[in-house]
């Protein structure tokens, strides 16, 4: 698989200005998501402040922000006001609150107010049906399914993100997110399932160089590995 033929878009997930600088240079990352946690990894400390840096760089390109409240009212507010930060900004609005109290009524709220909504950590095919119905006049939205976490559980993902692309197939306004890619297989997998947009870390980027390795190639650099490393560290026997 060559990475020109991969029809599935490319986000970069992360929240290092830097690494968000430096992967918007490349042609093959198509936008960006983050969220709360990998905010706090990354020592963000004032949210406003990090998603106006990020977009005074980015403007072209779609960008997720997440809302982090955990009252449905004040998640409204949070996303009306992520909305208006830019015009390539999609409001990540997450399946459940804490309570385990489902969003589908503020993610239709907000679809039909025109908000462009990533709907984020679901799991379940019945999750997907609730957010397709609520995004029935959606004007731009993505449904992110965190296969990786799936596959996590020991769960195979595919018949899950096959089954979602074909609910979501009638509403061409709303798009496929494979979420939490493990290893490079998860793009070309995502690919085959005919998903939107897969999100990956800047270490599961790294390894986009490894497509059309040549395996036996790839076996000899891995006994140099050994070898080397055997003689650096002064192992005898």
């Amino acid at each position: 698989m060559k990475l020109e033929n991969i029809k599935t878009r490319i986000f970069a997930d992360g929240a290092s200005i830097s690494d968000i600088l430096d992967l918007n240079k490349l042609p093959h990352i198509s936008g960006f998501t983050t969220n709360p946690t990998l905010m706090k990894k990354a020592g963000v400390e004032d949210y406003t402040a990090f998603a106006k840096e990020v977009l005074s760089h980015i403007k072209d390109k779609p960008v997720s922000f997440e809302v982090f409240a955990d009252d449905f009212d004040e998640m409204y507010s949070q996303a009306m006001l992520i909305n208006g930060w830019a015009e390539n900004v999609y409001v990540k609005i997450p399946v459940m609150n804490t309570k385990k109290q489902h969003s589908y009524q503020l993610i239709q709220r907000l679809s039909n107010e025109g908000v462009k909504l990533n709907v984020t950590a679901v799991f379940t095919l019945e999750q997907v049906q609730q957010i397709k119905e609520a995004l029935m006049n959606s004007k731009g939205a993505v449904v992110s399914i965190f296969a990786g976490r799936i596959a996590d559980t020991g769960v195979d993902p595919m018949p899950i993100m096959i089954q979602a692309k074909k609910m979501l197939k009638d509403n061409p306004n709303v798009e496929l997110l494979w979420a939490s890619p493990r290893e490079l297989l998860n793009i070309i997998q995502a690919n085959e399932v005919g998903c939107d947009i897969i999100t990956a870390t800047p270490d599961v980027l790294k390894k986009l160089s490894s497509l059309e390795k040549d395996l036996e190639q790839f076996s000899h650099e891995t006994v140099e590995m050994f070898y080397n490393d055997a003689c650096s560290a002064g192992f005898s026997l």
